[in-house]
């Protein structure tokens, strides 16, 4: 373990909990997943990038981001003979859980290709969606059903979570966890508005 004496000479602790490496798929195993899920450690496994383009406009080789998620702190030493079970390249401590899981699909990066986040893979228990969610997605999701409700006269409750459970996972895990009642009582008042209903 690196531990270094600062200058009024107390040890730092250079361990963290969360680090991230980089898998190529022509180096890794064609089980590495299952391999990585053996180990029982939250992990998250971006889609593989395979659109991202370097600064001189080539396309550069095919990738997969992963974050592992420590219940306590490891060193770099620690880590590094986990990702060799992986053939993990490179190690990188990650100072934002949030930040960094957001960029497994660049979703605050529209200048770069923008990648599915129901295609990342969560390993060891992780939640992916709890962590990278933030208020202005369930906004701009509720924003959206709003307007396909009027485009497409849905009135009832029931037709708009059919719908995203089959086309719109992101509308419904916001329509599962917070945004029930906010749609509930737009189509409520929607329907009254429209005369299918009785006034309250």
């Amino acid at each position: 373990m690196a531990i270094q004496k600062s200058n009024t000479g107390a040890k730092k602790d250079d361990r963290r909990r969360n680090f991230a490496t980089v898998v190529y798929p022509e180096s890794a195993s064609d089980n590495w997943i299952e391999v990585l899920g053996e180990l029982c450690i939250p992990a998250f496994i971006s889609p593989l990038h395979d659109q991202d383009v370097n600064p001189t406009g080539e396309i550069k080789k095919a990738h997969y981001h992963v974050i592992l998620m420590f219940e306590g702190k490891k060193s770099q030493e620690q880590v590094r003979e986990i990702l060799e079970k992986i053939n993990g390249v490179g190690i990188e401590e990650v100072q934002s859980l949030r930040g960094y899981a957001r960029y497994l699909c660049h979703l605050d990066n529209p200048e770069k290709a923008q990648y599915n986040v129901d295609d990342v893979v969560c390993v060891g228990g992780a939640d992916y969606t709890s962590i990278i969610d933030l208020p202005k997605n369930r906004y701009k999701a509720i924003k959206e059903m709003m307007a396909y409700c009027t485009e497409h006269d849905i009135y009832a409750y029931s037709d708009l979570l059919e719908y995203a459970s089959e086309n719109h996972m992101d509308w419904f895990r916001v329509l599962c966890d917070s945004g029930t009642i906010v749609i509930k009582e737009y189509l409520k008042s929607k329907s009254w508005k429209a005369g299918r209903i009785s006034a309250p």
